[in-house]
């Protein structure tokens, strides 16, 4: 049987959010037993010109769940609202990606293959099969955005290791 759209995208998606939550859970951990104020970490960012750690993990949802909306209305807008300044705001986030992702039909998203999605940013737009948009442009963004997350607090001095970005993963039972 090949593989389909909903195998390609949604449990990776899923191991990879529960990462991401569990990684808001150490570094809110750290901040307690270091004594430093939650900004320290939400704020911090690997370069002055890119995003903080906060905006990592919104847009770990962004381009999950927030591409399978994209798909259903058939155009997707990066959110440019602010990031959650907490650590409970970036759970609940994250919560929400992946019960929607738990939610999805398989069959829906294997009815979405063909279908016309847009992106639009601005001025500027590009054209995909919704197949091509979450497979060549959100899934690359989703671990971009992911293991940037797992890079500043890695870089901010948690001890965290690969172990912590795979999570869980899925093997033959």
């Amino acid at each position: 049987m090949p593989l389909s759209l909903h195998a390609a995208v949604v449990p990776s998606a899923q191991q990879i959010l529960a990462s991401v939550a569990r990684l808001v859970d150490k570094a809110e951990a750290w901040c307690q037993e270091k004594d430093l104020p939650p900004a320290e970490l939400i704020g911090a960012r690997l370069a002055p010109d890119m995003h903080p750690f906060a905006y990592q993990v919104k847009s770990t949802v962004v381009h999950s769940w927030g591409a399978i909306e994209g798909v259903r209305r058939g155009v997707f807008a990066p959110d440019l609202t602010p990031p959650p300044e907490s650590f409970a705001g970036l759970r609940e986030r994250l919560e929400v990606a992946r019960n929607g992702l738990g939610a999805l039909d398989p069959a829906e998203l294997e009815g979405f293959i063909g279908r016309d999605v847009r992106f639009e940013f601005g001025d500027r737009s590009m054209d995909f099969a919704a197949e091509e948009f979450l497979l060549s442009f959100s899934q690359p963004n989703f671990y971009f955005h992911a293991t940037t997350a797992y890079d500043i607090l890695r870089w901010k001095g948690l001890p965290i290791g690969k172990r912590d970005f795979t999570g869980r993963v899925r093997v033959r039972r």
